[in-house]
């Protein structure tokens, strides 16, 4: 889901989701469409717009928040009764199995190769083009609505990097 959100920001195009309801369980992400600035159409709710989204999301989110209160409520007894919670090894046994911030860089490094990788093809033909200035490239893709992995506009650093990523991909 999350990719094709990425293809429709980086594209412009509209997104279709064929039950939006499906997508109410994860507030996190109905935020993001919310707030992504994609456009997107419902099959099962095409009246469905912004507001829509974001009230959904804030049911999902009440809902989340009495899961953790009866959760709480559910270990707190558990407790009480003398069960041990938790690993008894706690920190100590990732540092032994050397998985500290890793698995996090190595997510984010593999979300970036995949965007260099999505916008190879742009930047090639760009270039071919004749627009090869770190500036030139970065006013191209401005110009036709490409994005950086992030959602921002394209600078004259963010090219660099994109172009680094792009040898190593």
């Amino acid at each position: 889901m999350e990719k094709a959100l990425h293809l429709a920001r980086l594209t412009g195009a509209t997104l279709v989701i064929a039950k939006l309801d499906r997508l109410s369980r994860n507030a996190a992400f109905l935020l993001t469409l919310r707030d992504s600035g994609v456009r997107f159409v419902a099959c099962d709710m095409p009246e469905a717009n912004n507001l829509t989204v974001g009230i959904m999301a804030l049911v999902a989110e009440q809902e989340r928040e009495a899961i953790s209160r009866r959760t709480k409520e559910a270990l707190a007894a558990a407790k009480a009764r003398g069960v041990k919670l938790g690993n008894p090894n706690g920190a100590a046994a990732l540092r032994r199995a050397g998985k500290g911030g890793e698995a996090l860089r190595a997510a984010v490094r593999a979300n970036a190769d995949a965007h260099a990788e999505a916008l190879a093809p742009v930047v090639r033909q760009l270039q071919t083009a004749g627009h090869t200035s770190l500036r030139a490239l970065a006013a191209e893709l401005n110009a036709s609505a490409m994005r950086t992995r992030r959602g921002g506009r394209w600078h004259v650093s963010s090219v660099r990097n994109l172009l680094q990523r792009m040898k190593r991909v």
